[in-house]
């Protein structure tokens, strides 16, 4: 029971951004597991389970972000909680953003896979976006500015 119980908490966060307990014990409820609280804490750290950095849903260790759309969908969530402020200088894009929040908003841009970025050097709450060119660093910060907005 317990390895299949752990079998569909994977297949269900390989699929579904799940973001916490709750809403994964009503999940295998749904597929027909009753499990408690500290019954899903012990499998989530059996299966070594983290928390992704962008959106802040259960992941398996190490693994990538599934596919583009979803790697975009969590640029956009994390860009419209995490930055403050998007400047271009040439080619370099310099994202301000809260205290802490820089290395999170910089692995979600990495993650996208953008082909406007080439690489992103992240402090505490400053990240430098490395662009293709000019052009390429323009179209990130209206893409950025963009998502701030909504």
């Amino acid at each position: 029971m317990k390895s299949r119980r752990q079998a569909v908490i994977l297949d269900l966060v390989d699929r579904e951004a799940l973001h916490s307990q709750e809403v994964l014990r009503r999940r295998l409820h749904h597929h027909g597991f009753e499990a408690t609280q500290a019954t899903i804490s012990r499998d989530i750290k059996e299966l070594g389970l983290v928390k992704r950095a962008g959106d802040g849903a259960y992941q398996r260790p190490g693994t990538e972000t599934p596919n583009p759309e979803t790697a975009l969908t969590l640029l956009e969530r994390a860009a419209g909680e995490f930055v403050r402020s998007v400047e271009r200088v040439q080619q370099l894009v310099v994202i301000r953003t809260g205290r802490g929040q820089a290395q999170a908003m910089a692995e979600s841009l990495d993650r996208a896979s953008l082909h406007e970025a080439v690489g992103t050097i992240a402090g505490d709450d400053t990240i430098l976006v490395v662009a293709r060119g000019g052009r390429a660093a323009a179209t990130l910060c209206k893409r950025l500015r963009e998502y701030i907005a909504e």
